[in-house]
């Protein structure tokens, strides 16, 4: 007896959306489903190429339709990706569907290091990436990026000139370092460093982006404010070292963001430098600083511990040469870097979904 398109998508209503929590069949995942006598084929289109889950939901889709449908079924599952966006209410950014801060309570913590690794393992993994220098006072990214000497250009875009962001592995990037004499200071009131990070963000032709990384100045202060007030975010990833000092000013950051008037979701913590791992000793940990200090606090506030990355002296090689670690195929340092921006890209399609359906109740309301 020949398979029919509505046994099939029946079948995969008990699929369910691990992070959603939701079939794919109400989510409207399931596209391009075609039935042959025993033959099915259908897409699978996840909220993000990033997709941790991916390999699980997969096989659950060819199981769902073996054992509801018919146990001989030759089935194929395609599985792609469309980026789920948080709904932008102007034409701020309009043509980037993600924007994402990475921030700290202090410096010293390798923020700019998570940042510029989180941009590169997205674009690994199949995103439209953009990344922000917004470190005004210490920018970095130039140097991680092996951009130094480049400048960016211009073009005219609907009757106005804007700046084009220099690119560098996969990633479109954007710094005051492009701009400023890299032996001299920069010393800048808050208002002048807020303007360099207005135009950085709204006077470039950015094009279309799934994510924009934007790397912030340590601490709290105007330009974290600016920010908010500037563009839509989506969500902030706090950076943490292990130490109790440095988790007690990543605890100031989160709260900073969960502030009533900020209100900027926090997607969850990085600790950098969790362990130490000699190079010819791969498989051992060495809790040089502590260890477990980020997951408690990420339980405490009831965020998520996004990944821990070990203190492995590549990754300061890696930086200072111009090439992101996460690019070292294979090693501990690069699968933590991957692992991360899987988790990131699934916490932003938590977020959308939720305010999606907030956006719903409100409507109904």
């Amino acid at each position: 007896m020949s398979i029919t398109k509505e046994q099939v998508l029946e079948a995969l209503k008990n699929v369910e959306d691990p992070d959603l929590k939701k079939d794919l069949v109400t989510l409207g995942m399931i596209r391009d489903l075609e039935v042959s006598g025993k033959s099915v084929m259908f897409t699978v289109m996840l909220t993000t190429p990033a997709c941790p889950m991916k390999d699980m939901i997969h096989k659950a889709c060819v199981n769902a339709v073996l054992y509801y449908v018919d146990k001989e079924a030759n089935v194929i599952v395609n599985m792609s990706s469309e980026v789920t966006a948080r709904k932008n209410s102007g034409a701020t950014l309009a043509k980037v569907k993600n924007i994402i801060a990475v921030a700290s309570g202090k410096g010293g913590v390798g923020k700019s290091t998570v940042a510029s690794n989180l941009a590169v393992a997205l674009a690994m993994q199949g995103a439209k990436v953009g990344l922000v220098d917004a470190d005004i006072y210490g920018p970095s990214q130039t140097i991680m990026f092996d951009v130094v000497n480049e400048k960016p250009q211009q073009r005219e875009v609907d009757g106005e000139n804007k700046m084009v962001p220099v690119e560098s592995y996969g990633v479109k990037l954007l710094s005051i370092g492009f701009f400023a004499d890299p032996s001299q200071a920069i010393v800048w009131r808050g208002p002048m460093a807020a303007k360099a990070l207005t135009q950085m963000l709204m006077d470039a032709d950015w094009g279309e982006l799934d994510y924009m990384i934007i790397d912030l100045p340590p601490g709290t202060g105007d330009i974290h404010l600016s920010l908010v007030g500037a563009v839509p975010l989506n969500g902030v990833v706090i950076v943490s070292t292990p130490q109790n000092v440095a988790l007690a000013d990543a605890q100031k950051g989160v709260g900073m963001f969960q502030m009533e008037k900020i209100n900027v979701p926090v997607l969850g913590i990085v600790e950098n430098m969790a362990y130490f791992t000699p190079a010819e000793l791969p498989n051992n940990k060495y809790y040089i600083f502590g260890k477990d200090g980020a997951k408690k606090l990420a339980e405490k506030l009831g965020v998520p511990l996004l990944g821990e990355i070990p203190l492995v002296q590549s990754i300061c090689e890696a930086g200072d040469a111009g090439r992101p670690a996460v690019l070292q195929e294979n090693t501990p340092q690069a699968i933590a870097f991957m692992d991360l921006a899987k988790k990131v890209a699934q916490q932003v399609s938590i977020v959308n979904a939720q305010r999606k359906v907030e956006k719903q109740t409100e409507t109904i309301i």
